[in-house]
């Protein structure tokens, strides 16, 4: 279990770096908190090597050493600077080590040539393709004799690093350079792109090897591994893809963004998760629940853990680093003494529940006491309640895998009318609209566009749907809020920066909670119309699009002058700025939906059965599908052999179809119906597909009859169940 802290920019990144008071506090809280792990990583402050402004520490290796027998070097860095840093890492690593925990190296870039970059702080001299590898290989064997205490080294292997990808020699030359500085050294490969020959190469250097895919893309969702990739993820063999990236955007795009086909029995390597900070970079968030949740998927099938990149990760990137406060605080009353302390909450939550799901409350809620006193446990539900908000967005409405474009704490809107209007919305699919958008697991979810399909044809569908997902946002989102109120009665000190911090996070997320779940059911009303014309739908869609409005201007203006005007997580506009500024592309939409009912006709006549039926779901609230049914998990399944698999359900059950998919990403979903015995459903995986190395992952999808549909084992009430059996071969 690790915790990753990034240095991506020169402005923000340098005083915590060279900070000697911080890294002792830091690290016993890590010791403390049961992480086994430290990861501190250079290179990731861009993705590739155009418009570079800030190149500190991009390329690393000449940021903190010169390596003999080759003249690179940062012309605008000082030697002493240089000689410092250095002295800084060991300092760092050897802190580290002396706690207990592991120090993991991350090396991200291996690009040195900045592209149509005119005004960059800092460049690479000394550096040709003819070098290259070797510079690298001799590089990363000198500063590994340099700094003993790292036990690690994290490569990006993909085109990110700055490398075309099935540049093997290359990889296989700086392979070396760790292979050969006298010690065991772990390598640890980012996943995307990954390929066997890039397997093989890192395998025949006999070093222990871990490949680290992501978990839910560059985000975090809900509980679980997402049953299923987007469509766009599926490699499309007529896809023209660059050289850079010609193996994770083409043939090898379906490990882009998860597991991909890393989990067979028989790999010669471990798999790490990595929880990227694409869902929520600013507000506090812990849920003990959820978290515990998180933490039995980590084991998925043999994985060996998690890897979580700290809140504030991409703070300040591609050059947008600003001076002062790095949590984002205008307020000075707001600030902690060091960004991490804001943090120690979710840290806290986090770590322990990954060292064990089964930890005593009494661990995490004497720090609540501590900070809060008398109202210790509403701050608990609040906090809980407000933590399972985003995720639930990620999950049901992936407008993008990544990180540097989709940013739901801090959303750009995505227009539900016009998606040629004030929309950067480019990885999702065609026409890129809010309705349009993929669940990040389509598997198990369905669009809103998809959705309101279902309901105007009357079918019952086992998928959850975006008012499922808005029943649950409003749901949480009112326990938060009950939960703060109830904490404001019991505060005593109301003006402990612990307390503020807290409040206004908790009232952001329960905001973010309902401005999503009325665009969704807003949303699903619009596609109604458009697929019906139907005036009454545009109507209410209307509606629940102003109320949403309307809740993003509250929670905007209750950051007002507490978050600085300016939060910067990239250089695009859609990566930085205010809450506030995203009004006007929200008002825009509106306008443009506003026009659309003033050109239609009053309504005439009763509206058919299937519209009125399609509209009230629109706009109910939902309870878990109530499925009743009974299975019991084989222990194991022979290779080469049928795999049999029972299931009960009640009287009503109209039918049952068996979902099944080795557990790898490359491969789609395969389904039977089951064949009926009274209450019993039985069918089975056909030997033909159980030769495999892969685990199998199954569910079972039932229909009760009258409209009633679902997925079982499903989420359970918590919504932080499996939803999906896995068996594994003998």
């Amino acid at each position: 279990m690790a915790v990753r802290y990034f240095f991506v920019n020169d402005v923000e990144d340098k005083p915590w770096y060279n900070d000697r008071a911080m890294w002792p506090e830091y690290l016993d809280m890590l010791a403390t908190q049961r992480f086994n792990r430290f990861n501190l990583s250079f290179g990731i402050g861009y993705d590739f090597l155009r418009n570079v402004t800030d190149g500190y520490m991009l390329f690393t290796y000449p940021f903190l050493l010169a390596v003999p027998k080759y003249n690179v070097r940062v012309p605008q860095l000082p030697d002493a600077e240089r000689d410092a840093n250095l002295a800084m890492l060991q300092y760092i690593s050897e802190e580290t080590v002396t706690r207990g925990l592991q120090f993991q190296l991350g090396l991200w870039m291996h690009g040195y040539e900045w592209l149509n970059s005119p005004n960059p702080n800092y460049t690479i001299e000394g550096l040709t393709a003819q070098n290259h590898a070797a510079y690298c290989r001799d590089a990363v064997r000198t500063l590994l004799k340099a700094c003993p205490a790292v036990s690690g080294v994290t490569f990006r292997v993909h085109g990110e690093s700055g490398v075309n990808e099935g540049s093997y020699d290359f990889w296989r030359t700086v392979f070396e350079g760790v292979a050969t500085c006298g010690r065991v050294v772990e390598i640890d490969m980012h996943a995307k792109g990954m390929d066997q020959t890039m397997v093989d190469s890192a395998v025949a250097t006999k070093l222990p090897i871990v490949i680290s895919p992501k978990y839910w893309a560059e985000h975090l969702g809900m509980p679980y591994h997402q049953a299923d990739i987007r469509d766009l993820e599926v490699p499309k063999p007529e896809k023209k893809t660059s050289v850079l990236m010609n193996l994770s955007e083409g043939s090898r795009s379906f490990i882009r963004y998860g597991y991909g086909d890393l989990l067979r029995e028989d790999r010669p390597f471990k798999v790490l998760h990595r929880i990227w900070p694409g869902t929520q970079r600013l507000l506090l968030s812990g849920d003990p629940v959820t978290a515990a949740a998180h933490a039995r998927v980590f084991s998925f099938c043999g994985s060996a853990g998690v890897e979580l990149m700290e809140p504030l990760s991409f703070k300040g990137r591609r050059g947008s680093g600003l001076a002062g406060d790095r949590c984002g605080y205008q307020d000075a009353s707001y600030k902690a003494r060091w960004d991490w302390e804001k943090y120690l909450y979710s840290l806290r939550v986090f770590g322990r529940m990954m060292y064990n799901p089964e930890t005593d409350p009494d661990v995490w809620q004497r720090l609540l006491r501590h900070q809060f006193a008398a109202a210790a446990s509403p701050v608990e539900a609040a906090l809980a309640n407000a933590t399972r908000i985003l995720p639930i967005v990620l999950t049901a409405h992936g407008a993008s895998a990544g990180n540097n474009t989709y940013w739901p704490e801090v959303y750009t809107n995505q227009p539900i009318v016009d998606p040629s209007k004030n929309n950067h919305y480019t990885d999702t699919p065609a026409p890129k609209s809010f309705g349009n958008v993929s669940p990040l697991d389509p598997q198990l979810f369905s669009s809103i566009n998809a959705c309101a399909t279902q309901l105007l044809k009357g079918e019952a569908s086992a998928k959850y749907t975006p008012i499922h997902a808005a029943s649950w946002l409003e749901g949480y989102a009112a326990a938060a809020e009950k939960n703060l109120d109830l904490a404001a009665s019991k505060t005593a000190n109301k003006a402990s920066a612990d307390y503020k911090r807290m409040r206004l996070d908790v009232m952001l997320q329960a905001g973010l909670g309902k401005f999503f779940a009325a665009k969704f059911r807003s949303g699903v009303l619009y596609a109604i119309f458009e697929q019906t014309g139907d005036r009454a739908a545009l109507e209410q869609a209307l509606t629940y699009y102003r109320k949403s409005r309307d809740v993003w201007a509250a929670l905007a203006n209750q950051a007002k002058g507490v978050y600085r005007a300016d939060i910067t997580a990239g250089e695009r506009p859609f990566l930085r700025g205010h809450w506030l500024d995203r009004l006007p592309a929200i008002d825009e939409d509106i306008t443009a939906m506003a026009q659309k009912l003033l050109a239609l006709p009053a309504a005439a006549g009763k509206p058919a059965a299937n519209l009125v039926a399609a509209t009230r779901y629109a706009t109910s609230r939902l309870a878990m599908p109530a499925i009743s049914c009974a299975h019991t998990r084989p222990d194991k399944y022979m290779k080469g052999q049928a795999l049999p698999l029972a299931m009960t359900a009640n009287k009503n059950t109209a039918s049952v179809r068996l979902w099944y998919r080795h557990v790898n990403q490359a491969e789609r979903y395969q389904s039977v119906d089951m064949t009926r015995e009274g209450n019993n459903y039985r069918a089975e995986i056909p030997a033909s597909y159980t030769g495999t190395s892969y685990p199998i992952a199954y569910y079972f999808e039932v229909n009760e009859g009258a409209g009633l549909a679902g997925i079982y084992p499903g989420f359970g009430k918590e919504l932080t169940g499996q939803p999906y059996f896995v068996v594994r071969s003998s």
